[in-house]
């Protein structure tokens, strides 16, 4: 898929499956945490809007307290093709995920890789995801990687292998180790060998330029998705490099047992 735009004007046309205008959601929720895992100096929040059509639930990360209650009212009992016209980004970009989740699930046969996840704390279990996410860079010791969405226990595995990083996230603030984080991914990108990069950019606009930069300039683009993890590896071979998808429920949920979804280049496509 060569762009965005071009996948959502594919699934309103009804080119991916069926017509979208025919499918409605059922339940639309919201999911929010604060998190302060043991041993660690800092916590952070999270809030997701999940969209779910027949067996399949889409999703997309939205800033803590941004999405009004009517924008629920608004997705449940909607049809999909009405979704994906919504004004609020993050609504589309959820519905396009409850979509594609519901025409072409997590699978061997649509090229996905299932990585289990341990039962443990959520520490345990989120650098058990970061371990199955960093190792799709496959980077020799040295390189150095620009991660968008500031995730600790990724950071950490970095660390672990001794590659570099530059931290980038909206927010700004600083990391666990007191490093600072720049809010300027692009500005960041030119000096970096390769793209660690939160599905949440579908949802605040800013995949598009991150895609086409590592297109532009040969690097290595990987993926970690709890928003739009039926959407990105559309896009592999066309920027993107690899996808970890973590359709809900997500890691943080439940101490059980969990599984992400890993595409890796042609693959993967689907």
């Amino acid at each position: 898929m060569t762009s965005y735009a071009q996948l959502l004007d594919q699934v309103r046309a009804g080119a991916l499956g069926p017509d979208p205008g025919a499918l409605r959601i059922a339940v639309a929720f919201t999911t929010r945490q604060a998190v302060r895992h043991d041993g660690r100096g800092t916590g952070y929040r999270n809030e997701v809007l999940s969209l779910r059509l027949a067996e399949a639930v889409g999703s997309c990360s939205v800033e803590p307290g941004a999405l009004s209650d009517s924008a629920l009212d608004d997705c449940a009992g909607a049809d999909v093709a009405r979704l994906l016209e919504h004004p609020l980004e993050p609504v589309r970009v959820a519905a396009l995920d409850a979509y594609l989740m519901h025409t072409a699930p997590h699978t061997r046969a649509s090229g996905a890789e299932s990585v289990p996840l341990p039962t443990g704390s959520s520490l345990v279990k989120s650098r058990a995801r970061a371990r199955a996410v960093v190792e799709l860079l496959d980077l020799p010791a040295g390189a150095t990687v620009l991660v968008v969405g500031v995730v600790n226990s990724l950071l950490e595995e970095l660390r672990s292998r001794g590659l570099g990083y530059v931290p980038c996230d909206l927010k700004g603030g600083a990391t666990e180790w007191g490093e600072p984080v720049t809010r300027d991914a692009l500005g960041a990108a030119d000096a970096c060998d390769a793209l660690l990069v939160s599905g949440m950019t579908l949802g605040n606009g800013t995949f598009e330029p991150l895609r086409e930069h590592a297109l532009r300039h040969g690097k290595k683009l990987v993926m970690f998705a709890q928003t739009g993890s039926a959407v990105l590896p559309r896009f592999l071979g066309h920027g993107v490099s690899a996808v970890c998808a973590e359709p809900y429920p997500f890691f943080w949920l439940d101490g059980g047992p969990g599984v992400v979804h890993r595409y890796r280049g042609d693959g993967g496509r689907r």
